[in-house]
């Protein structure tokens, strides 16, 4: 084991506090099995997905087949080392990387900033200590992704869905402007700038809140949901876009466009 003396006893002992706008699914990737286990329990039940990989391939295999919000990828692994890796997906994505290293060196830790880290945690480490960086990755991340959403664009599409952010307007794929109220069309930006990942109630109120809705958002985030989840089935020509993840909390599953030009 590489932890430090006192992480067994914070993985079992640790309180369950969680965090609403920090839930994600996290790829723990480390050729050790008792570390991704113990890593993998410890994010769990501070209410994250996890997955676990040994190597690159099992690693890149994650990648292509799930939505990860954050790797903690490990610099010493059999074949391709963490920091090729590293590169790898730098190439393609810019999801946030939490480093794993047993060397102490200065060198080592640049080498794995350089080849694209967002952060390390040296080994032996504390699982509140590596929790605490997730966190505040994951935090940066997604405030990053809700203004590119904002900013970029003015008008979102996804399904045939058109969704005009300046003008606070929803038009079906059949063309029909779909009348929502501000909480629910907060909701709609909060499920648009995290599709694909599951959000728990908490975290879609955080989301929703930090939109500055008129609506008292804070007891009836069920009821919003059902009733945008309603409208959005009446007109829609696929599947069912807001999915209930048992357990869990709720999902928008579609892909999401973005269009600048369209401001008339």
């Amino acid at each position: 084991m590489v932890m430090s003396g006192n992480a067994e006893h914070e993985m079992d002992q640790a309180p369950v506090v969680p965090i609403a706008d920090d839930h994600g699914h996290i790829l723990v990737v480390d050729d050790d099995p008792q570390i991704r286990l113990l890593v993998a329990r410890f994010l769990q039940r501070h209410g994250y997905q996890v997955t676990g990989a040994p190597d690159g391939r099992a690693m890149m295999e994650a990648l292509a087949h799930s939505a990860i919000d954050l790797i903690v990828l490990d610099l010493m692994l059999p074949g391709r080392s963490g920091v090729e890796l590293c590169r790898d997906v730098r190439a393609t994505s810019h999801v946030p990387i939490v480093m794993l290293t047993a060397r102490s060196e200065e060198s080592d830790r640049i080498t794995g900033l350089e080849g694209g880290a967002d952060d390390y945690v040296t080994k032996p480490f504390s699982p509140r200590e590596l929790l605490a960086r997730i966190r505040a990755l994951l935090r940066r991340a997604r405030a990053g992704q809700g203004a590119a959403v904002s900013q970029a664009s003015t008008l979102v599409t996804f399904d045939g869905w058109r969704m005009d952010l300046r003008r606070r307007e929803l038009q079906s794929p059949a063309g029909t402007l779909i009348d929502l109220s501000t909480g629910e069309f907060d909701l709609l930006v909060a499920f648009v700038e995290h599709a694909n990942r599951v959000l728990s109630r908490e975290a879609l109120m955080q989301f929703a809140k930090a939109r500055m809705s008129d609506d008292p958002f804070d007891r009836t985030i069920d009821v919003q949901i059902s009733r945008l989840r309603r409208k959005l089935d009446a007109d829609a020509s696929g599947g069912q876009l807001i999915k209930t993840v048992r357990g869990a909390g709720y999902m928008f599953a579609s892909t999401i466009g973005h269009d600048e030009g369209l401001t008339a």
